[in-house]
């Protein structure tokens, strides 16, 4: 088990996650149950898999976890996408969140390949 609150990759997803909620207030009140939900829940879902996974006991769990985070990273990714081509977010912000979340698919790897190198040989996402 690990102090999660220490892990740099924890920190940044639990900022980008203040940043999803940020923004997702000025998406339509009718997506509110829709695509508002649904960004939120992606981005919570990355440092909180991050967190159950340090509360493991096994690197096997641990990396479970990761890979659910690392999951929902990608569906984060989507979001956004389909956010800014509904109009719902600008380009700039598109762009802001396209780099904050590949950053953070990135350390999520990284964190992967330490705790089972022999299954994550080093790929860039």
């Amino acid at each position: 088990m690990q102090d999660y609150r220490k892990l740099v990759v924890w920190q940044k997803s639990h900022q980008l996650t203040l940043d999803v909620y940020w923004i997702t207030r000025t998406y339509p009140k009718e997506e509110l149950y829709g695509l508002t939900s649904q960004t939120r829940r992606a981005a919570t879902s990355i440092p909180a898999n991050i967190s159950e996974g340090c509360g493991r006991n096994s690197s096997a769990d641990l990396a479970r976890f990761l890979h659910i985070a690392l999951g929902s990273a990608f569906e984060l990714d989507y979001h956004f996408i389909l956010a800014r081509d509904l109009g719902f977010i600008t380009d700039q912000d598109s762009i802001k969140f396209a780099t904050d979340i590949s950053e953070v698919r990135q350390m999520l790897y990284s964190f992967l390949q330490k705790v089972n190198p022999k299954q994550h040989p080093k790929t860039k996402l």
